[in-house]
């Protein structure tokens, strides 16, 4: 399970970012580069982060094969995907529910606290995004008004009360990833978000 969802992940990630460089009109190797970082980046950070380099995507290129195949799916079905913000933001959902578990799982690989597991979790689900958003000259979603990182949190802790009542492994990481995705889904339907802070 824990292996399907990472490649889920890495696909639902390297499609969002590919959607969102062919919206700003990139040139093919532009939206690749887009594409790569948006599935990569979070990881990427986590990993320097504990110590674990080279990096996951470094020493598995089935990584790099499955980032080639969502860039390609998306730029070949693009026309089909024209409603680019439904894509997007499908496929962006799906990407954070998955790399959170990701991140959590990883942190407990390296015996860290589960606050600190937490913490990983987010930073995996959300720095991709926020390289894309970057290098595409928007700001990121993480800091505006719109629930992201907080789902991650929530997710984080429904994890570890989970994992104390014991419930098997493959059951938890489907909860949770369906408890971060329906949150999302949820938040933007009812148009959840946190106050913005003004400087009055």
């Amino acid at each position: 399970m824990f292996e399907l969802l990472d490649i889920l992940g890495t696909m639902a990630f390297a499609v969002s970012g590919a959607l969102t460089a062919m919206n700003k009109k990139l040139d093919p190797f532009g939206v690749f580069i887009i594409a790569f970082v948006t599935s990569v980046g979070g990881g990427t950070l986590r990993d320097i982060l504990i110590g674990r380099t080279p990096v996951g995507w470094m020493l598995n290129l089935n990584y790099v094969y499955v980032i080639i195949l969502g860039y390609f799916l998306a730029v070949v079905f693009r026309k089909k995907l024209d409603r680019f913000r439904t894509s997007m933001f499908l496929f962006d959902t799906i990407g954070l529910g998955v790399f959170t578990l990701i991140g959590l799982e990883k942190g407990m690989e390296t015996s860290l606290h589960p606050v600190i597991c937490i913490a990983l979790g987010t930073m995996t689900a959300c720095f991709g995004g926020v390289i894309r958003d970057i290098l595409c000259n928007e700001i990121p979603v993480i800091f505006r008004k719109e629930i992201y990182a907080t789902i991650c949190i929530v997710g984080g802790i429904f994890f570890f009360a989970m994992k104390g009542l014991n419930v098997p492994k493959d059951i938890l990481y489907l909860l949770t990833s369906v408890l971060i995705i329906g949150i999302r889904l949820m938040a933007v339907i009812f148009h959840w978000s946190l106050p913005a802070l003004e400087r009055k």
